[in-house]
């Protein structure tokens, strides 16, 4: 791998832009549809993203192999990494480091929240029409409902500092002020996206959502 790093660190930095970047922006809207439109304005979502043309193959080529990838080729990056935050206090120098911490964090977290979700539609267990009600039960739990803060919180940092990342890395943003104003654009966008995912995960704790897991407990005990 070392003979083509740079490549492959390349591959890896715009993968985590598109599409990654732009499926953790999409699915904090579609998850705050829980929060601004109840249990039937997320179910109108999710059924509006599955209406998609070719949908298993936008999901395979657009997110699942991306996300592979990238997750595991960070995952590479993190473990070379020399985290000398004790050697040099400055702010850059730990944003490096909680890049690379939040990317461990945040591919135990995808991986899980998959498991948990998709993979469960996947195998017929639960159907998109039922997800609301199944992140009811989750986010109710005490335990889940602290690591998905856990889980978001690290995701969304490491996407809005991996963008600042990127624009640096690629030449986009050149000199101190830029990227110094860069840096002030994409905490708020951190800021935005995480408030975005915390709102959706105190709405699915409602009784709306409640209500629609124990019908869906409901059908598949008549089923």
């Amino acid at each position: 791998m070392k003979g083509n790093s740079y490549l492959s660190r390349k591959i890896h930095s715009l993968l985590g832009v598109i599409p990654l970047g732009l499926f953790i922006v999409e699915h904090a809207v579609t998850n705050y549809s829980a929060y601004e439109g109840g249990a039937e304005g997320f179910k109108d979502s999710v059924k509006l993203l599955n209406s998609l043309p070719l949908v298993f193959f936008l999901e395979l080529f657009g997110i699942w192999l991306p996300l592979l990838f990238h997750g595991v080729y960070g995952l590479y990056v993190a473990y070379q990494s020399n985290l000398n935050t004790g050697q040099f206090q400055y702010g850059r120098n730990w944003a490096f480091a909680l890049q690379r911490i939040s990317g461990v964090i945040t591919f135990i977290f995808v991986f899980w929240h998959l498991y948990q979700t998709r993979l469960q539609v996947l195998l017929g267990n639960v159907t998109h029409e039922e997800l609301g009600g199944l992140m009811h039960d989750i986010s109710s739990n005490g335990f889940y409902f602290v690591m998905y803060i856990i889980g978001v919180i690290a995701a969304t940092f490491h996407f809005s500092n991996g963008m600042w990342a990127f624009l640096v890395s690629w030449g986009i943003t050149v000199g101190p002020r830029a990227q110094r104003i860069s840096s002030y654009i994409w905490m708020g966008v951190f800021v935005i996206v995480a408030a975005l995912f915390l709102l959706s995960l105190g709405a699915f704790r409602g009784d709306e959502f409640k209500e629609a897991a124990s019908a869906a407990l409901q059908l598949t005990n008549l089923g």
